[in-house]
């Protein structure tokens, strides 16, 4: 069986340009990815299955509309249509997140069934698959820092932070991505800044679906307040279409202070500290 890490995405900074004729929008983001997330496990079978495991297995919802399950099929049409995998998902990653857990998963995915299928991950037929599957999925297919635009899979790859600490919090309320959309107030607040480190373009940037977010789960204000008052931040701002919030620190002992207070005094919330590549 071979396994493959979906690591958590962040959006370090998500503009909104414009809405677009097809009904997406015109995007210009940061992303870059965590050393943490979900796990996927894929091995050949005689029949397929699709498994799920760890703490947020039940939130999952059913396989036939799961990206996992989207993939394999579309892996198998492409490049194995006489192939069954037995599939296993150990989520560790909330749903409907902002930090592209099911995006990841799929990448994941993909990446697990090249290699147990021989297909090179530069394969154009594969980056074509992920696209299809979502705007996230070439991007967590990639897995690095990368620059997106249009509706954030026109992808070029950037220098990342280094394993900068960072800490992720999520106050376990599920956002729904189009609801946060349709409350974006259509202003073009202008671009990413072009030049920089991918640290100072963030720091310039800003994520402009955070206030509709914010009006869908008010919880989100009070993640990014008690992460901007920690000591040693460096960039507090929310992931995606929320409702997870990320905050990014000078060094993992300043980051690990922050997680034992945020433990101590929001026990209800998820965290997870870890590394940005």
């Amino acid at each position: 069986m071979l396994s493959e890490v979906a690591p958590a995405k962040l959006n370090l900074a998500l503009h909104v340009r414009a809405r677009r004729p097809d009904g997406y929008h015109e995007l210009e983001t940061l992303f870059v990815f965590a050393r943490d997330g979900d796990r996927l496990s894929v091995a050949r079978a005689d029949v397929p299955s699709f498994t799920t495991t760890g703490p947020f297995a039940g939130a999952v919802g059913p396989a036939a509309d799961n990206l996992v399950v989207r993939a394999d099929h579309a892996f198998r049409q492409a490049f194995a249509p006489d192939a069954a995998h037995a599939i296993v998902l150990d989520k560790h990653l909330p749903v409907a997140s902002g930090i592209g857990g099911g995006s990841a998963d799929a990448a994941a995915t993909l990446r697990a069934l090249a290699r147990l299928h021989d297909v090179p991950l530069d394969t154009p037929r594969l980056m074509t698959i992920a696209a299809d599957l979502g705007a996230d999925v070439p991007a967590c297919l990639i897995g690095r820092a990368t620059v997106g635009r249009g509706r954030g899979d026109a992808l070029t790859r950037i220098a990342g932070l280094g394993d900068m600490p960072a800490l992720l919090v999520n106050p376990c309320v599920a956002v729904s991505t189009a609801a946060v959309f349709a409350r974006w107030d259509g202003v073009d607040r202008g671009p990413l800044p072009d030049a920089g480190t991918t640290l100072a373009r963030a720091l310039a940037g800003r994520n402009d679906l955070q206030p509709p977010a914010e009006a869908v789960a008010p919880a989100i204000r009070d993640v990014l307040a008690r992460l901007s008052g920690c000591a040693g931040l460096v960039l507090a701002r929310m992931s995606g279409s929320g409702a997870t919030c990320f905050a990014l620190f000078d060094d993992a002992a300043a980051r690990d202070s922050a997680a034992a207070t945020i433990a101590a005094t929001a026990p209800g919330w998820w965290t997870c500290a870890t590394t940005i590549g």
